[in-house]
């Protein structure tokens, strides 16, 4: 079942997510102006935006441990993930700037005053260095400094669960379950960190 999958995956090219995963923002869009999100199409475009953000967040997460405890190896799309990860949360940002908040004055006010909004900022804030340095030339230039630069990534993700858990009024146990994919996603990582940690300490000996 993996083997079919790692050749399926084999065949399609990245750039197809690039077409593809943009279309439900384009048709939840769509939606928002002819009246099908409700009495509220404002707030349920930006939390849907927020929240499909959140899933590709989680789906890039998803793919070095696919790949070292399942042999499912996704990694060609793991960059095309990324930014389109990015893409949805400038659009979730735009739809509460400028649909939602509107005033310049409000924006910075709640930005520094509403801690969620803070966290949100602080997440967007971090992947922008890490989007503009998604291509192959900063690879290159960068060399080690980039895989450290990009696990801000993890943090990325974390700030982002917090923010929607703080966010969400009262007790809702949806973005907690965000929260401990991600917090377990990350656990997986330990094994690996841990192990690399002591090669190093031992190479250096």
């Amino acid at each position: 079942m993996v083997g079919a999958v790692n050749r399926t995956a084999r065949k399609v090219p990245a750039g197809a997510l690039y077409i593809m995963c943009p279309i439900p923002a384009a048709w939840l869009l769509w939606q928002g102006l002819t009246g099908g999100l409700g009495f509220e199409p404002i707030k349920a475009l930006e939390h849907q935006l927020g929240e499909w953000a959140l899933q590709l967040l989680i789906a890039g997460l998803c793919i070095t441990p696919l790949r070292r405890y399942a042999g499912l190896n996704l990694l060609k799309f793991r960059r095309a993930i990324g930014l389109i990860a990015f893409l949805y949360v400038v659009l979730h940002f735009l739809v509460w700037m400028v649909l939602d908040v509107q005033l310049p004055s409000q924006i910075w006010a709640d930005i520094v005053k509403r801690p969620y909004i803070t966290i949100g900022m602080a997440a967007l804030v971090l992947l922008i260095p890490l989007a503009a340095t998604s291509n192959n030339l900063s690879v290159r230039r960068l060399g080690r400094t980039w895989r450290s630069l990009h696990k801000a990534t993890y943090v990325v993700a974390l700030l982002a669960a917090l923010h929607y858990i703080l966010l969400a009024k009262g007790f809702r146990i949806e973005p907690l379950v965000y929260a401990g994919i991600i917090g377990g996603l990350l656990l997986l990582r330990l094994p690996a960190a841990v192990n690399r940690s002591t090669t190093r300490r031992r190479s250096v000996g």
